[in-house]
């Protein structure tokens, strides 16, 4: 059989598989955000502090950096679709017991299983598709892979604060559990892995693979680079709508969805950066390191300006240009990840990538931007913390940078 028949029907399956992990993923983020468009309710119902609320969104992304190695490294030897679905399945339950919340700790209990259920579903599900598609579309695929991520929040916090706003914040909850357990019915039914598993990743033991991802000089850089730098998106997503009600004096519904029209120019930028840098590393000027470099810069200049104006018309335009910026290393991330590991370990690779996406940013930085704010204010918290992490790290992409002119240095005096 000739290439050219066997290619059309290999490309259309392999979108459908992105298509329907990518809207999982929205799902996963929608129940994860959702939250984020009702603190001012909750804050107000249950008089919560700041920390309280930074603590509902952080349990979440805790236990997704807790699980996300061991679960996905089952996972690779399960079956990914099956592992998927279940996931889906959990979150969504857990989205539906937030809905009946009586109290601040059994929303966090709710909140916790909701973590649960989404542990290994990005590290997982990257790794699925990027096993149906060729490795010169890494770096686009996973910037537009993970920015379902944005859009998930975009809705989240849209839906979430109009149907909150009219129905009240149990509507939202529910409305985003709904629609998690109709996709993950669906997902089992039109996806399969697209390949069988090979014996090295069957014989692979979990400690062997997590020390081999570890091993390499550069990778660990990368991985504290890209969890710094989500620091700071995690931090905007949880707090852009209460930021918004404070500074603007808006309802819910009109702060969640202008943040998540904000959100939403984070999600643009991070799959336009990510094209951006496929095409940048095939003309041969740049390497990923550098380029994720670049975006970090731009993001900490981008946010102090943003949070250093008035209210106003400006501030929600630098606000928005930030945002472009603000997850724009996901894309150079993930292509470093694929690049500098073996494809037998990449499910751990990039479990550990989503380990330290969520240890280092999206769990501390909802919760600290909170007990920040409890002192000096939500804005000036903004202007403190979110601006030093995107030059840190601009910092830890830089020891990548280092560590790859050290060993093509070697490699070039042998």
């Amino acid at each position: 059989m000739s290439r050219s028949a066997i290619t059309p029907d290999y490309d259309r399956y392999a979108w459908v598989i992105f298509a329907l992990t990518f809207g999982l993923l929205i799902s996963d983020y929608m129940s994860r955000q959702v939250l984020n468009a009702v603190f001012p309710l909750l804050k107000m119902e249950w008089a919560l502090s700041d920390a309280q609320l930074g603590s509902l969104s952080g349990i979440v992304a805790l236990m997704v950096g807790l699980l996300t190695v061991p679960l996905s490294f089952l996972a690779d030897r399960w079956g990914r679709v099956k592992s998927l679905t279940l996931m889906a399945v959990l979150w969504s339950l857990a989205t539906l017991l937030c809905a009946y919340s009586q109290s601040f700790a059994q929303m966090f209990a709710g909140r916790f299983m909701v973590g649960i259920g989404e542990a290994a579903y990005g590290s997982v599900g990257i790794a699925l598709v990027l096993s149906a598609f060729p490795e010169r579309l890494r770096a686009t695929l996973s910037a537009a892979f993970m920015a379902g991520g944005m859009m998930g929040s975009v809705l989240g916090l849209a839906l979430g604060g109009v149907l909150a706003n009219v129905l009240g914040w149990r509507y939202a909850f529910g409305a985003m559990a709904l629609f998690g357990l109709m996709l993950a019915l669906i997902y089992p039914l039109l996806v399969r892995d697209p390949r069988p598993q090979s014996a090295i990743e069957a014989a692979t033991p979990m400690m062997v693979a997590f020390k081999s991802v570890w091993r390499g000089a550069q990778l660990p850089w990368v991985y504290f680079g890209s969890g710094l730098q989500l620091f700071v998106s995690a931090s905007l997503m949880a707090w852009l709508p209460s930021f918004l009600n404070r500074q603007y004096q808006w309802d819910t519904a009109t702060a969640g969805l202008t943040a998540g029209g904000l959100v939403f120019i984070g999600g643009i930028g991070m799959i336009v950066s990510g094209y951006v840098a496929d095409r940048i590393r095939q003309q041969g000027r740049y390497r990923a390191e550098q380029i994720a470099m670049a975006y970090c810069l731009c993001s900490a200049i981008g946010l102090l300006l943003a949070f250093s104006v008035p209210a106003g018309a400006v501030q929600l335009v630098s606000i928005a240009i930030a945002m472009f910026f603000c997850a724009a290393t996901t894309g150079p991330a993930g292509a470093l990840v694929a690049a500098l590991t073996p494809a037998a370990i990449h499910g751990t690779a990039f479990a550990m990538l989503t380990l330290m996406n969520n240890l280092l940013g999206l769990a501390p930085g909802p919760y600290l931007t909170g007990v920040l704010a409890d002192i000096v204010g939500l804005r000036s918290a903004f202007v403190v913390l979110l601006p030093l992490m995107s030059l840190l790290s601009a910092f830890a992409f830089c020891g990548v940078a280092r560590k790859s002119m050290a060993r093509a240095a070697r490699v070039s005096s042998l």
